[in-house]
């Protein structure tokens, strides 16, 4: 996004946090305002036929994945588990066994596994994605047939944008981390590509696309709960049919693992309801609270209407050039914080608390260097969590208003631009996405420079260092005049 470097302090906006599959990268957490308030699916696809549903709940039923409280269901959203009972809260609505999971241990007791030998070293989600294709290459002798035919060919997620959809969110810190996701993508998968994939035709007797490979981990990306990622990750046939409502606003786990049968020994994942529901009505769940409407975009395909959901990541750099490089990381390294700092700014909420203070410490220099001498390494971050000096809170308005500034006019659009468009009828969901995440962006951005604009014209009043170092000493008086003694 905007990079900024006024003399020996640099200031990036930079995109969001990928899947924490390599360090985050500088980010802005953008939220964004939602045209809309409604459930959503895990992904956005046309219903899967008659018969392929059918033949769903057959193979489902065989392997005693289900109980007669939750049936999956043609909705709306696609597909999605529809209450066969009145079912209070917390009542457990699907079990599923892991034999039908698709996981480490699928893996290893597949091809896949002995093409690889074991895991061959892959990271998780490459070698479930290669099972995934697999399975999908064995077409009808699939053991996971039923449960493939159901799944979506896409969903709405950014990563699955044509070049003209993606334009929608020129300037967005969602674009730069949407293809960033599809660079990481696309070099693991010329990595199994030229090892597993070519090597064993025997596996996969037709050509394996990137696009192939993409459609896998996204499949994963929006289907995966949460916390059954990394090295427990597993696509959970059946229970991820749920959708996500933002009216689900528990903070509980809507799921356990947990064992069933003689001695326990049979392993199951239990989905339970966290809301009463009557029969016939479509059950829902709580993806994340957490994430922004941008990382609901690049996961899933949708955001919300909810200021919390907005917000942008700024993150702030201590400048190799700055003459004071090595006691400024010294200082931030002393009160748990490095040479690049990430800030998550909320819609509507205040600044993080320590970002003004790493601001100060970027920007402080000339007179006030004095500061930084090792007499005071153990007090400066006290000392700069309170104005400094005139110049030194000068900078940091400026500079935070400047880089405001700057990522504000990589948008082609205006605010108010964007909300008109938003009460246009009949959008594309796609369009609708855009246009909620970048207004999203803008007003976290305007949000920012109103702050730093309302600092700049306090900056006479505030009381700065020396000011209270002489009241410390008992040379200022009440009202700041300062006080002489004679002898």
């Amino acid at each position: 996004m905007a990079a900024l470097q006024p003399q020996h302090h640099r200031l990036l906006l930079p995109r969001h946090r990928l899947l924490s599959i390599r360090p985050p990268p500088p980010r802005l957490r953008v939220p964004s305002r939602s045209h809309r308030l409604l459930p959503r699916a895990r992904a956005v696809s046309a219903a899967a036929s008659t018969a392929a549903l059918e033949d769903f709940r057959r193979w489902l039923s065989s392997h005693g994945a289900v109980e007669g409280k939750a049936s999956p269901a043609a909705v709306p959203e696609g597909l999605g588990l529809v209450a066969a009972r009145d079912l209070p809260r917390g009542e457990v609505v699907a079990e599923v066994p892991k034999k039908l999971w698709m996981d480490a241990d699928a893996v290893a007791a597949s091809d896949i596994g002995r093409a690889c030998g074991g895991d061959g070293g892959l990271r998780p989600w490459v070698a479930v994605a290669l099972l995934l294709l697999r399975e999908v290459a064995r077409g009808a002798d699939s053991p996971w047939a039923p449960y493939l035919a159901v799944l979506p060919r896409q969903t709405d997620s950014t990563i699955f944008w044509s070049e003209e959809e993606l334009l929608e969110i020129q300037g967005t810190q969602l674009l730069s981390t949407t293809m960033g996701v599809k660079d990481y993508v696309q070099s693991e998968f010329e990595s199994v590509e030229a090892e597993i994939i070519n090597a064993n035709k025997d596996l996969f007797p037709g050509t394996i696309t990137f696009d192939d490979f993409l459609w896998a981990f996204g499949i994963l990306r929006s289907r995966v709960f949460p916390e059954l990622r990394g090295d427990k990750l597993a696509l959970i046939p059946f229970a991820d049919l749920v959708n996500h409502s933002a009216h689900i606003t528990s903070e509980g786990s809507s799921w356990e693992i947990k064992g069933k049968g003689l001695f326990g020994r049979e392993v199951m994942f239990s989905l339970r309801t966290p809301v009463d529901v009557k029969t016939g009505e479509q059950i829902y769940i709580q993806y994340d609270l957490d994430k922004s409407n941008a990382e609901l975009a690049l996961d899933y395909g949708f955001i919300e209407s909810n200021p919390s959901r907005d917000s942008y990541t700024v993150t702030l750099e201590i400048s190799e050039s700055d003459p004071f490089y090595g006691d400024k990381l010294d200082i931030a390294e002393l009160n748990g914080l490095g040479e690049s700092a990430y800030f998550d700014i909320v819609l509507n909420e205040p600044l993080p608390p320590q970002m003004i203070t790493y601001l100060r410490l970027l920007c402080i220099g000339g007179t006030d260097a004095f500061l930084m001498e090792a007499l005071f390494r153990n007090s400066v971050w006290g000392h700069l969590e309170l104005p400094v000096s005139p110049d030194n809170e000068e900078s940091i308005c400026k500079v935070m208003r400047d880089a405001c500034k700057s990522a504000l006019d990589a948008y082609h659009t205006t605010i108010q631009e964007d909300e008109e468009l938003l009460e246009t009828e009949n959008l594309q969901s796609r369009l609708k996405i855009a246009i909620g995440v970048r207004v999203g962006e803008k007003k976290v951005l305007q949000q920012i420079d109103d702050i730093f604009k309302q600092r700049e014209e306090e900056l006479d009043g505030l009381e700065y260092y020396q000011e209270r170092r002489l009241k410390d000493l008992g040379l200022v008086g009440d009202n700041g005049e300062i006080i002489f003694w004679e002898t």
